[in-house]
């Protein structure tokens, strides 16, 4: 639904004067407070009290809410006129990690630019839905077939790129960000079914000839953990002895023994929900759940409120693409998915992905609170 002028400045003159004049959103902004808070507070006795890690976790959000804070000045109309040089950078930088990308841990993934490694998929999961969008924007809607090709073109390329490094996860938030953006520029029915008819061969073709030998072995660990319990199904196995054991109130903040005695790998990055879960509980499981779902319907309602179709899609898109983030995390680490290595937003351990999510709601506050400004 498109609102009309008296309905965006009302919704507008809702802000404060401080979230005018930093173009915050104050709901979106107390719900990623608190699961930083949360995250901080999991991630203390992931690392067994270690306060500088922690620290340092501090200092990485910092730096991702400042982004947030940055993005959010940039009128979405800007936005729009910078997507394609965002998005021509972004696989242009994607081609430059397979030619001279820095290995390490069996991926080439990064570009070495002096004392930092920049990572170029992270570019992506901003500048696809931008350029999704913008393109969809354009065209009449709903899409039709010429449309939704151009726009496959569009998702393909870079998720290939990314693919083939190999990154997995990143691929499929990627793919995510761009498919939601199609989706809700009203894609019919009969296109998906059509496409997941074509998806069949592609999935057998990809299973023989795209994937590594330690791919296909994430996706059978997944369908039986116990063929090799000290191996390749041990991550997962201690992963659901740690979920399990938490009951229904937790063993308690800084008591959780899997984690304490390194029975748990991974524990601050990827498997960090197993640490919640085994400490808080299911009580615990279920406030994290609520902030998520919150940020989520949040962003929607930011969607729904857009002033043009760029910005509908674009917000969207970006709404739920962090649910993927959290339901692919919570369910590989549940033995619901194969393990794919994407961490569990805002409580994971790690910096440059937290950027690109943050920039990312950035965007979402800077399309709720220039709505006055498109309008007058």
């Amino acid at each position: 639904m498109r609102l009309g002028a008296s309905d965006t400045r009302a919704g507008s003159n809702q802000l404060t004067p401080l979230q005018r004049m930093l173009h915050l959103d104050g709901p979106l902004l107390t719900i990623l407070v608190a699961l930083s808070a949360l995250g901080l507070t999991v991630l203390y006795s992931a690392f067994g009290q270690q306060f500088s890690e922690v620290e340092k976790q501090m200092i990485r959000l910092l730096i991702a809410f400042a982004s947030m804070l940055v993005i959010a000045q940039v009128p979405p109309a800007t936005l729009r006129r910078w997507t394609p040089w965002l998005y021509g950078i972004g696989l242009l930088a994607l081609i430059a990690v397979l030619m001279i990308g820095v290995s390490g841990g069996g991926a080439r993934r990064w570009i070495d630019v002096g004392p930092f490694n920049i990572q170029p998929s992270e570019i992506m999961k901003i500048a696809l839905p931008m350029a999704v969008s913008a393109y969809l924007a354009s065209q009449p809607l709903p899409p039709r077939l010429p449309h939704v090709l151009a726009c496959i073109g569009l998702i393909a390329v870079p998720v290939g790129l990314i693919a083939v490094q190999p990154d997995l996860g990143t691929a499929i938030l990627v793919a995510a960000a761009g498919f939601f953006a199609l989706f809700i520029a009203g894609l019919k029915w009969r296109y998906l079914v059509g496409g997941a008819v074509a998806a069949v061969p592609g999935a057998v073709t990809l299973w023989f000839y795209g994937m590594h030998d330690y791919q296909r072995d994430r996706v059978l660990t997944f369908l039986n953990p116990e063929r090799d319990p000290l191996g390749a199904g041990y991550h997962i196995i201690q992963s659901k002895i740690a979920i399990g054991s938490g009951g229904l109130f937790g063993k308690g903040w800084l008591n959780g023994t899997q984690s304490h005695l390194d029975f748990l790998p991974e524990r601050h990055t990827d498997f960090v929900f197993a640490v919640l879960s085994e400490e808080f509980g299911f009580a615990g499981v279920c406030l994290l759940l609520a902030l998520y779902f919150a940020v989520v319907a949040r962003g929607i309602w930011i969607a729904g409120h857009a002033q043009d179709n760029y910005a509908r899609l674009l917000a969207g898109s970006i709404s739920l693409t962090f649910f993927v983030y959290f339901f692919v995390n919570i369910g590989m680490v549940s033995g619901l998915l194969p393990v794919v290595g994407l961490p569990l937003p805002l409580i994971s351990y790690g910096g440059t992905s937290m950027v690109t999510l943050l920039a990312g709601f950035g965007i979402l506050m800077s399309i709720h609170t220039h709505r006055r400004m498109w309008s007058s």
